[in-house]
């Protein structure tokens, strides 16, 4: 077991994210946060004492910031935000988008700059590694003052309220706090409003959206390459001069990950010489643009994630080290980076399957499939060999297009028009996941498709990196020879993309 992830409030790469949401990995607050988070906490109390009045630790939210709250209500005050909030409806987020939170909210509260106590913290920190895991509804966040729905959920569980996921049985929140040996928090001066205010929920769901489309940006190269070896195209397109010339980084890693992949193949040395084409259609010869465009897009929504997972995110924040001790109110709980982000990642994914749909029809499709067998079949007519597989396909595109239309482009007024313009992020974060789970599809169906193909182009052999992915494709899809239900086989290519079994081939 790797040791616990020390948190300390800077950026999370994806990767690691992925590690504690996924794979269990336990977590721990560093040594040096606490110096930090005990300075700001310092702060809060002495406001407190002094009677002195800030936002959000003695007066109420909102439109509601004009009310002062007196100091026998604090406690009242912070219980009664959480319990307010907790608004979310629809299905619960899965648990490793809820582990994905509580990771995250610990992480950015070891910033030390938002004036809770260290039990906070470590509350949160027990209830990852014990794996009690709220109730979080999907829906209703604006992500404007953050995820406040969300979050509220999170906060419940944290003072024994709600419920929770805990071995694998849906119970209150007490009572897996008893089983697991965590005391309930009751949250002090500030503590309910640094627990909601953030971006939270948008970042660890289009987090782990994003861990899952980094590795299919990656594979669409290698699915790419089957087809166009079954299609006994030409890899001359993908000559490193012409990306130099147009020297944008995701497009010169694309085309050089397809030379890789399309190395030392008899099916192209047999039409090398004498191949009546000029050149091949777009959604061969233009992988290295499409797709790079795609990769470049997605490194740009990694350093937006990134930045984020390491930011102060509620308000007011606490600057406790400076020598003014100063409590500032801003805005960094708007979602708008990601918000904006999250969108252009959904765009790129639904620009990657179009690609693919067009060459999962080139592969299919008799008219232009370079005297392959029509839809793949080897009796056409009698079967309908990949006909149906193309058509789901096509529904899975037309989807991912209606989703990628951008949800940070609408903001509604909330809280008495207060928060005046928000960002909707955390619309963004779910339909990225649909898109991605849309995407792993699709990428199954064109590998499924493209290695039905090469078993026309046989005696010749493929490529070698291409030859070994299509026997691992057909370890789960074996060659067509009668028409069957591929339904099954198609979920199974698709988890074998998320279990990691091709990653032999990314690049």
């Amino acid at each position: 077991m790797k040791k616990p992830l020390k948190l300390d409030g800077r950026s999370l790469p994806v990767e690691e994210i992925a590690a504690v949401a996924l794979d269990g990995r336990a977590v721990a607050i560093a040594e040096d946060a606490y110096p930090r988070i005990k300075a700001s906490r310092a702060v809060v109390e002495g406001v407190v004492a002094r009677g002195e009045t800030a936002y959000g630790i003695n007066t109420g939210f909102g439109k509601l910031s004009d009310v002062r709250i007196g100091p026998d209500q604090l406690e009242a005050l912070q219980r009664n935000l959480v319990r307010s909030h907790a608004c979310g409806i629809g299905e619960p987020l899965p648990q490793d988008e809820v582990r994905a939170m509580l990771l995250l909210r610990a992480n950015v509260l070891a910033k030390g700059l938002s004036g809770v106590r260290p039990v906070v913290l470590e509350t949160l920190v027990a209830m990852l590694n014990a794996s009690v895991h709220p109730v979080i509804p999907a829906r209703g966040s604006v992500g404007a003052s953050g995820d406040l729905a969300p979050l509220a959920h999170l906060a419940l569980a944290l003072i024994g309220e709600g419920e929770v996921f805990y071995g694998g049985h849906r119970m209150s929140a007490a009572r897996s706090f008893e089983l697991a040996g965590i005391t309930p928090l009751t949250l002090a001066a500030k503590e309910g409003l640094a627990l909601l205010n953030g971006t939270q929920a948008m970042a660890g769901v289009g987090g782990l959206a994003l861990a899952r489309a980094l590795r299919v940006v990656e594979l669409f190269d290698l699915a790419g390459a089957m087809s166009l070896e079954a299609l006994r195209g030409t890899p001359a397109a993908f000559d490193a001069r012409i990306h130099e010339a147009r020297p944008h980084a995701g497009q010169i890693a694309a085309a050089a990950h397809l030379r890789g992949l399309l190395a030392e193949s008899e099916i192209r040395e047999s039409h090398r010489h004498d191949d009546p084409r000029v050149q091949d259609a777009y959604c061969l010869r233009c992988m290295p643009q499409v797709h790079g465009a795609a990769r470049g897009a997605l490194t740009h929504v990694r350093e937006v994630i990134e930045v984020e997972t390491g930011s102060a995110t509620d308000n007011p924040l606490i600057f406790a080290l400076e020598e003014s001790g100063e409590i500032l109110s801003g805005g960094n709980f708007h979602g708008a980076p990601l918000a904006l982000a999250l969108d252009y990642a959904a765009i790129a994914l639904t620009d990657l399957m179009s690609i693919s749909e067009r060459r999962i029809d080139r592969l299919i499709n008799p008219d232009i499939n370079e005297g392959l067998p029509a839809f793949l079949s080897p009796d056409a007519g009698v079967s309908s060999g990949l006909m149906i597989a193309h058509v789901a396909a096509a529904a899975l595109l037309n989807e991912a297009k209606v989703l990628s239309h951008p949800s940070s482009v609408d903001s509604v007024p909330t809280s008495g028009g207060k928060e005046d313009h928000v960002s909707m992020g955390m619309t963004g974060a779910l339909k990225l996941r649909q898109v991605v789970q849309n995407a792993e599809y699709v990428l199954a169906m064109e590998l499924m498709a493209a290695a039905q193909g090469l078993e026309y182009r046989l005696p010749l052999r493929p490529a070698q990196a291409v030859g070994r992915a299509a026997e691992v494709v057909r370890t789960i899809s074996p060659a067509l020879k009668e028409d069957r239900v591929l339904a099954s086989e198609i979920e199974k290519l698709a988890q074998a993309v998320r279990a990691g079994k091709f990653d032999e081939w990314r690049g």
